[in-house]
């Protein structure tokens, strides 16, 4: 897969058992259809977790396509957070900027995301410091 950003391949990594697409050169996150749902727990829904995001039009970030179908990206808000990510208008998935997805489960905090959370920081090194550079 080509990421929608810098247009370098991406790598697949498997996260929590779920197999997420990932650019080393941008460190954005792809999620495909429902992986997020399985990210967070198979408690919760794909229509559940649908209703945190609303259409935001009053956002300034340059559009995105999906690296699936080539359509442009709509942006969408997280959970009345100041968050918005990159949504497929064909619902192929979910595009997460560096640090988005960590800030989602961070938003949204289960057990099960706090697990993913620490895969996240072990496996991209999320932290402080690295976030100041």
């Amino acid at each position: 897969m080509i990421c929608p950003v810098c247009n370098e391949s991406m790598i697949v990594l498997e996260l929590n058992k779920v197999e997420i697409d990932y650019c080393t050169n941008c460190s954005g996150i792809w999620l495909d259809k429902g992986e997020l749902a399985l990210l967070y727990s198979v408690d919760e829904s794909e229509n559940d977790l649908q209703k945190l995001f609303a259409e935001s039009s009053s956002v300034n970030e340059k559009s995105y396509k999906c690296p699936l179908c080539r359509k442009r990206m709509k942006k969408i808000q997280f959970n009345n957070s100041e968050l918005v990510i990159d949504k497929c208008p064909d619902n192929h998935g979910l595009w997460f900027d560096k640090g988005e997805l960590e800030k989602v489960l961070t938003l949204k905090s289960t057990a099960s995301s706090q697990k993913i959370l620490e895969l996240l920081k072990d496996m991209f090194s999320y932290n402080k410091s690295q976030e100041a550079e």
